[in-house]
Protein backbone atom coordinates (compact mmCIF):
# COMPACT_ATOMS: atom_id res chain seq x y z
CA UNK A 1 0.00 0.00 0.00
CA UNK A 2 0.94 3.20 -0.83
CA UNK A 3 0.13 6.12 1.46
CA UNK A 4 0.94 9.72 2.39
CA UNK A 5 3.35 11.07 4.73
CA UNK A 6 5.38 14.64 5.12
CA UNK A 7 9.07 15.26 6.09
CA UNK A 8 9.22 18.17 8.66
CA UNK A 9 11.63 20.12 5.53
CA UNK A 10 8.40 20.83 3.89
CA UNK A 11 7.46 23.01 6.76
CA UNK A 12 10.72 24.39 7.55
CA UNK A 13 9.33 28.28 7.87
CA UNK A 14 6.72 27.47 10.29
CA UNK A 15 8.24 24.80 13.10
CA UNK A 16 10.34 27.26 14.64
CA UNK A 17 14.40 27.92 14.65
CA UNK A 18 16.17 25.46 12.80
CA UNK A 19 19.44 23.73 14.63
CA UNK A 20 22.14 22.80 11.87
CA UNK A 21 25.07 20.91 12.58
CA UNK A 22 28.21 21.60 10.97
CA UNK A 23 31.96 20.82 11.19
CA UNK A 24 34.13 23.18 12.48
CA UNK A 25 37.42 22.36 10.70
CA UNK A 26 39.68 24.98 12.78
CA UNK A 27 38.87 23.17 16.31
CA UNK A 28 38.08 19.77 14.79
CA UNK A 29 34.52 19.43 16.05
CA UNK A 30 31.13 20.01 15.48
CA UNK A 31 28.84 23.23 16.39
CA UNK A 32 25.45 24.29 15.87
CA UNK A 33 24.32 26.95 13.73
CA UNK A 34 20.89 28.64 14.61
CA UNK A 35 18.86 30.00 11.44
CA UNK A 36 15.67 31.80 13.17
CA UNK A 37 12.61 30.86 12.15
CA UNK A 38 8.91 31.90 13.26
CA UNK A 39 7.11 28.95 15.17
CA UNK A 40 3.77 28.87 14.05
CA UNK A 41 3.19 25.24 14.99
CA UNK A 42 5.01 23.15 17.54
CA UNK A 43 6.50 19.90 16.91
CA UNK A 44 4.68 18.21 19.18
CA UNK A 45 1.23 20.18 17.57
CA UNK A 46 2.21 18.74 13.90
CA UNK A 47 1.31 14.61 14.29
CA UNK A 48 -2.60 15.97 15.01
CA UNK A 49 -2.62 18.52 12.50
CA UNK A 50 -0.74 15.35 9.73
CA UNK A 51 -3.54 12.97 10.93
CA UNK A 52 -6.18 15.19 10.51
CA UNK A 53 -5.30 16.06 6.87
CA UNK A 54 -4.87 12.68 5.74
CA UNK A 55 -0.79 11.93 6.58
CA UNK A 56 -0.46 8.38 7.77
CA UNK A 57 3.53 9.36 8.67
CA UNK A 58 5.72 12.10 9.66
CA UNK A 59 9.39 11.66 8.74
CA UNK A 60 11.21 14.55 11.53
CA UNK A 61 14.64 16.70 10.44
CA UNK A 62 17.41 16.46 13.30
CA UNK A 63 17.54 20.09 12.80
CA UNK A 64 13.58 20.28 14.40
CA UNK A 65 14.23 18.27 17.00
CA UNK A 66 15.42 21.36 19.21
CA UNK A 67 15.14 19.66 22.91
CA UNK A 68 16.62 15.93 23.29
CA UNK A 69 16.43 15.60 27.00
CA UNK A 70 14.55 12.40 27.40
CA UNK A 71 11.44 13.49 29.15
CA UNK A 72 11.01 16.04 25.57
CA UNK A 73 11.82 12.97 23.58
CA UNK A 74 9.01 10.74 25.21
CA UNK A 75 6.35 13.69 24.77
CA UNK A 76 7.31 13.67 20.84
CA UNK A 77 7.07 9.64 20.66
CA UNK A 78 3.59 9.99 22.58
CA UNK A 79 2.47 12.83 20.48
CA UNK A 80 2.95 10.87 17.53
CA UNK A 81 1.40 7.81 18.85
CA UNK A 82 -2.09 9.41 20.04
CA UNK A 83 -2.12 10.64 16.22
CA UNK A 84 -2.10 7.50 15.07
CA UNK A 85 0.40 8.01 12.75
CA UNK A 86 4.06 6.11 12.21
CA UNK A 87 7.31 8.19 12.80
CA UNK A 88 8.77 5.96 9.83
CA UNK A 89 12.44 8.12 9.89
CA UNK A 90 14.37 10.73 11.60
CA UNK A 91 16.06 12.25 8.93
CA UNK A 92 19.99 12.91 10.21
CA UNK A 93 20.96 15.82 7.91
CA UNK A 94 24.68 16.11 9.05
CA UNK A 95 27.73 13.15 8.52
CA UNK A 96 30.26 12.78 6.61
CA UNK A 97 31.59 9.10 7.05
CA UNK A 98 33.35 9.08 3.64
CA UNK A 99 35.82 11.92 5.08
CA UNK A 100 39.73 10.74 4.56
CA UNK A 101 40.05 12.87 7.96
CA UNK A 102 39.95 10.29 10.50
CA UNK A 103 39.42 12.69 12.91
CA UNK A 104 36.42 13.67 11.41
CA UNK A 105 34.94 10.50 10.35
CA UNK A 106 35.04 9.17 13.93
CA UNK A 107 33.96 12.48 15.70
CA UNK A 108 30.57 12.48 12.65
CA UNK A 109 30.37 8.61 13.43
CA UNK A 110 29.75 8.89 17.27
CA UNK A 111 27.46 12.25 16.92
CA UNK A 112 25.78 9.80 14.46
CA UNK A 113 25.57 6.53 17.34
CA UNK A 114 24.19 9.52 19.64
CA UNK A 115 21.14 10.23 16.87
CA UNK A 116 20.44 6.64 16.87
CA UNK A 117 19.95 6.94 20.30
CA UNK A 118 17.58 9.49 20.31
CA UNK A 119 15.47 7.74 17.47
CA UNK A 120 15.36 4.70 19.67
CA UNK A 121 13.87 6.65 22.27
CA UNK A 122 11.88 9.18 20.51
CA UNK A 123 10.11 6.40 18.54
CA UNK A 124 11.33 6.60 15.05
CA UNK A 125 11.33 3.27 13.04
CA UNK A 126 14.34 4.24 10.52
CA UNK A 127 17.25 6.97 10.52
CA UNK A 128 18.31 8.48 7.34
CA UNK A 129 22.44 8.49 7.22
CA UNK A 130 23.93 10.52 4.56
CA UNK A 131 26.44 8.17 2.26
CA UNK A 132 28.85 11.13 1.85
CA UNK A 133 30.35 14.20 1.02
CA UNK A 134 33.37 12.63 -1.27
CA UNK A 135 33.01 12.51 -5.24
CA UNK A 136 30.97 9.85 -6.82
CA UNK A 137 34.13 8.48 -8.23
CA UNK A 138 36.00 8.50 -5.31
CA UNK A 139 36.04 4.43 -4.58
CA UNK A 140 38.09 4.82 -1.13
CA UNK A 141 35.84 6.88 0.08
CA UNK A 142 32.55 4.62 -0.84
CA UNK A 143 34.70 1.64 0.71
CA UNK A 144 34.81 4.37 3.84
CA UNK A 145 30.94 5.03 4.05
CA UNK A 146 29.98 1.29 3.60
CA UNK A 147 32.30 0.46 6.57
CA UNK A 148 31.05 2.93 8.75
CA UNK A 149 27.05 2.05 7.36
CA UNK A 150 27.68 -1.83 8.41
CA UNK A 151 28.82 -0.15 11.95
CA UNK A 152 25.58 1.91 12.83
CA UNK A 153 23.03 -0.85 11.08
CA UNK A 154 24.96 -3.17 13.74
CA UNK A 155 24.54 -0.52 16.74
CA UNK A 156 20.98 0.71 15.03
CA UNK A 157 19.71 -3.18 15.25
CA UNK A 158 20.35 -3.44 18.54
CA UNK A 159 18.48 -0.93 19.29
CA UNK A 160 15.12 -1.73 17.53
CA UNK A 161 16.11 1.09 14.71
CA UNK A 162 16.92 0.83 10.66
CA UNK A 163 19.39 2.26 9.01
CA UNK A 164 18.47 3.96 5.65
CA UNK A 165 20.37 6.00 3.50
CA UNK A 166 19.49 8.03 0.34
CA UNK A 167 20.47 9.64 -2.77
CA UNK A 168 21.54 12.58 -1.39
CA UNK A 169 24.82 14.56 -1.33
CA UNK A 170 27.82 13.71 -3.25
CA UNK A 171 28.21 10.44 -2.83
CA UNK A 172 25.29 8.93 -3.56
CA UNK A 173 24.39 11.31 -6.56
CA UNK A 174 24.62 8.08 -9.06
CA UNK A 175 22.31 4.77 -8.81
CA UNK A 176 25.04 2.97 -8.94
CA UNK A 177 26.58 4.03 -5.68
CA UNK A 178 23.57 3.80 -3.49
CA UNK A 179 22.68 0.38 -4.80
CA UNK A 180 26.46 -0.25 -3.82
CA UNK A 181 26.21 0.77 -0.80
CA UNK A 182 23.34 -1.59 -0.02
CA UNK A 183 24.74 -4.28 -1.28
CA UNK A 184 27.75 -4.37 0.69
CA UNK A 185 25.46 -4.19 4.10
CA UNK A 186 23.57 -7.16 3.19
CA UNK A 187 20.02 -6.30 3.65
CA UNK A 188 20.23 -4.36 7.02
CA UNK A 189 20.33 -1.24 5.05
CA UNK A 190 17.69 0.24 3.43
CA UNK A 191 17.17 3.28 0.82
CA UNK A 192 15.04 7.06 0.37
CA UNK A 193 14.74 7.87 -3.36
CA UNK A 194 14.31 12.15 -3.87
CA UNK A 195 12.73 13.10 -6.70
CA UNK A 196 14.99 16.11 -6.72
CA UNK A 197 17.97 14.74 -5.53
CA UNK A 198 19.33 13.14 -9.51
CA UNK A 199 20.68 15.21 -11.80
CA UNK A 200 18.56 16.05 -14.58
CA UNK A 201 20.39 14.75 -17.33
CA UNK A 202 19.81 11.09 -16.34
CA UNK A 203 17.06 11.38 -13.51
CA UNK A 204 14.53 9.26 -14.72
CA UNK A 205 16.97 5.97 -15.59
CA UNK A 206 18.55 6.49 -12.34
CA UNK A 207 15.57 6.76 -10.45
CA UNK A 208 14.16 3.39 -11.90
CA UNK A 209 17.11 1.96 -11.00
CA UNK A 210 16.34 2.62 -6.88
CA UNK A 211 13.39 3.07 -6.32
CA UNK A 212 12.29 -0.89 -6.64
CA UNK A 213 14.90 -0.92 -3.72
CA UNK A 214 13.45 1.65 -1.64
CA UNK A 215 11.01 1.87 1.48
CA UNK A 216 10.46 5.53 1.06
CA UNK A 217 9.76 7.93 -1.93
CA UNK A 218 10.34 11.82 -0.73
CA UNK A 219 8.00 13.39 -3.91
CA UNK A 220 9.20 16.56 -4.51
CA UNK A 221 8.19 18.62 -7.61
CA UNK A 222 10.28 21.28 -9.59
CA UNK A 223 8.35 24.20 -8.82
CA UNK A 224 8.78 27.94 -10.34
CA UNK A 225 8.90 30.80 -8.71
CA UNK A 226 5.52 31.09 -7.84
CA UNK A 227 5.25 27.70 -6.24
CA UNK A 228 3.37 26.09 -8.89
CA UNK A 229 4.60 22.29 -9.62
CA UNK A 230 5.92 21.09 -13.47
CA UNK A 231 3.33 18.45 -13.12
CA UNK A 232 4.66 16.62 -16.33
CA UNK A 233 7.49 16.11 -14.89
CA UNK A 234 6.27 14.94 -11.51
CA UNK A 235 4.17 12.55 -13.08
CA UNK A 236 6.93 11.24 -15.02
CA UNK A 237 8.71 10.53 -11.70
CA UNK A 238 5.61 9.07 -9.81
CA UNK A 239 5.02 6.80 -12.67
CA UNK A 240 8.50 5.26 -12.15
CA UNK A 241 7.18 4.53 -8.02
CA UNK A 242 3.98 2.93 -9.78
CA UNK A 243 5.26 1.19 -12.39
CA UNK A 244 8.11 -0.69 -9.90
CA UNK A 245 5.76 -1.73 -7.52
CA UNK A 246 6.03 -0.02 -4.78
CA UNK A 247 4.67 0.08 -1.43
CA UNK A 248 4.97 2.72 1.31
CA UNK A 249 5.34 5.89 2.55
CA UNK A 250 5.10 8.77 -0.17
CA UNK A 251 6.86 11.78 1.26
CA UNK A 252 5.80 14.94 0.30
CA UNK A 253 8.80 17.99 -0.37
CA UNK A 254 7.53 21.24 -0.57
CA UNK A 255 10.29 23.88 -0.57
CA UNK A 256 8.81 26.83 -2.52
CA UNK A 257 7.45 30.27 -1.90
CA UNK A 258 4.41 31.82 -0.40
CA UNK A 259 2.50 29.50 2.44
CA UNK A 260 4.09 26.41 2.50
CA UNK A 261 0.60 24.59 3.91
CA UNK A 262 -0.62 25.87 0.50
CA UNK A 263 2.08 24.42 -1.48
CA UNK A 264 1.80 20.88 0.31
CA UNK A 265 -1.51 20.90 -0.85
CA UNK A 266 -0.65 21.32 -4.47
CA UNK A 267 2.10 18.56 -4.48
CA UNK A 268 -0.44 16.47 -2.60
CA UNK A 269 -3.62 16.60 -5.23
CA UNK A 270 -0.95 15.42 -7.82
CA UNK A 271 -0.05 12.51 -5.60
CA UNK A 272 -3.59 11.40 -4.77
CA UNK A 273 -4.62 9.42 -7.81
CA UNK A 274 -1.13 7.60 -6.84
CA UNK A 275 -1.73 6.04 -4.00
Amino acid sequence: MRYLSLSTWSLHRNLGPLHWTKWDEDNQKQITVIDPQPELTTLLELPAILAEKGFEAIEIGHFHVLDTSEAYLHQLRNAVFQAGIKFYTLLLDYGDISSGDPTRRTADIKWLMHWIYIASIVGAERVRIIGGQAEPTNKEALVRSADALKQLCSYADSLGVKVVTENFQPLTSVAENCLALREACKGSLGLISDFGNFSRANKYTELAKIIPHSESIHAKAISDDQGLSNVEEFQQCLNLVKEAGYQGPIVLIYDGPDDLWTGIERVKELVLPYL
